[in-house]
């Protein structure tokens, strides 16, 4: 256990120094590259002026920056809700990504440049198969030196790529924040669900998710989506946490915005991790109740529609190790929340908890956490996203077999005898798939940007399976 705990510790070390790593040589190449570009500047004035100006908006960046290390405080360095906190969120994303950009330009020019010259060295040594010919005079260049001069078109096409590469970051976020950001979409998805009663075909759930109402999310923006989630005219609302990013966000202006949804099942949701983070899981709970929705913290609801009842489980954010990196097991104690005479729906803000939900036989879970990656780029058909580092269910729908032992989790040891247990008393069941749909989000966080994955707004349909 304790070379488990140092190990998890030395990663969580490597990474946090690799990020910091990175954010320094980001810095300082810019920080060189305006030194050296206003250098060249006539006006001493004006290069005194720009580079000022750059330092102090670095130092803005850098205070802000230490605002997601206290997420769980109060006294931020930079108040909430200004313009410095969304500029510097762009400027560390463009900048990174710029200066990593221009670095492998710069490399490929380097290895292009080596492997010529070894081509050519090469190719200088082979013994000549012509006849003799005349001797060079002494003032001639050697074959080989000639050919290893500069090549003006190469330094041109590489001059102009890391150009290219260097600016196209800061574009693509002004993209990414600009336009997608705010490109809110509903998505239509039916989900089928086993022995699903008769009376609850084509009940209609409309969920949204991690609104983290902050600088960059504005009250405006939530009300948007909430006026566009009551046109869909759903049966039930769900919201699915992380209603604000840190400590100083209001979540009480994220929470009466919440209240303007209008469903006839009413309107429920769960915690996420941002509200551990901002120490606002108790307050989040009792603004919901004060507004007349209801906060399902490990706690359950049974719900009547058209005749026909359903199980609803909400839970917090479900945490997967502790802090010396012991693996915990999702769900814990939440068997006897369970029903087996009515469908299940989980609410988790974590899909990582599905495993183990479609252990316990929970028909559905839904859940958010994964902002889709909030970027994601296909390359060769294939959709890479930030967040298949953390999760196997990036955004969608997705499949399992109920009461399959959960892997990677602690529950796994004891699943066979779970599967067993239930499928017996539940043989029509024993074949069904259980199902998570996981909502990409509306707002974002760390940088204020969305590409190829644009804020959600889901209406789910129930389906017989």
């Amino acid at each position: 256990m304790l070379s488990l705990n140092w190990t998890w510790l030395l990663v969580r070390s490597a990474i946090g120094l690799g990020v910091l790593g990175l954010l320094f040589f980001s810095q300082r190449f810019w920080y060189r590259a305006i030194w050296r570009v206003t250098s060249n500047w006539g006006s001493q004035p004006l290069r005194v002026a720009a580079r000022l100006i750059y330092v102090i908006m670095l130092l803005l960046i850098i205070a802000a920056t230490a605002n997601s290390f206290r997420m769980g405080r109060r006294g931020y360095l930079i108040p909430a809700g200004n313009m410095i906190t969304v500029f510097a969120g762009l400027w560390f994303f463009s900048a990174l990504f710029a200066y990593l950009a221009v670095k492998f330009v710069r490399g490929v020019d380097r290895i292009w440049a080596w492997l010529r010259a070894a081509f050519l060295l090469k190719a200088s040594l082979k013994p000549s198969t012509a006849t003799a010919t005349p001797a060079a005079a002494p003032h001639d260049e050697p074959p080989a030196a000639a050919e290893l001069l500069p090549n003006p078109s190469r330094r041109y096409f590489f001059q102009t790529a890391t150009a290219l590469a260097g600016a196209g970051p800061f574009l693509t976020a002004v993209y990414g924040f600009a336009a997608e950001r705010l490109d809110y979409q509903v998505r239509q998805v039916e989900i089928p669900l086993p022995n699903l009663p008769a009376g609850l075909e084509g009940m209609k759930i409309v969920q949204i998710s991690d609104i983290h109402l902050s600088s960059y999310m504005p009250r405006l923006q939530v009300r948007r989506a909430v006026n566009m989630a009551n046109d869909l005219g759903a049966d039930l609302a769900l919201v699915t946490g992380d209603f604000i990013t840190g400590a100083s966000d209001p979540i009480a202006d994220c929470i009466d915005e919440v209240k303007g949804l209008r469903a006839s099942l009413g309107v429920w949701g769960c915690n996420g991790n941002h509200e551990i983070y901002a120490r606002a899981e108790n307050k989040a709970q009792v603004l919901f109740a004060q507004a007349g929705m209801k906060l399902l913290r490990h706690q359950n609801a049974q719900i009547d529609f058209k005749g026909a009842k359903f199980n609803l489980i909400g839970v917090d954010y479900q945490r997967e190790r502790t802090p010396g990196g012991r693996r915990l097991q999702m769900l814990p104690y939440l068997e006897p929340l369970v029903r087996r005479d009515m469908p299940n729906i989980l609410l988790s803000h974590n899909p990582n908890a599905f495993n183990r939900a479609a252990e316990m036989g929970i028909e559905l879970t839904l859940a958010g956490h994964t902002h889709g990656g909030q970027i994601q780029v296909e390359i060769l058909d294939h959709r890479l996203s930030p967040a298949r580092f953390i999760t196997d269910y990036v955004a969608g729908l997705f499949h399992r077999p109920m009461f399959a032992p959960a892997p990677n989790d602690r529950a796994s040891s004891n699943g066979s005898v779970f599967e067993k247990k239930h499928a017996s008393l539940f043989p029509n069941r024993s074949s069904a798939l259980a199902s998570i749909y996981v909502n990409r989000g509306l707002g974002t966080v760390g940088a204020p940007v969305r590409l190829g994955v644009p804020p959600e707004i889901t209406l789910l349909t129930l389906r017989r399976a």
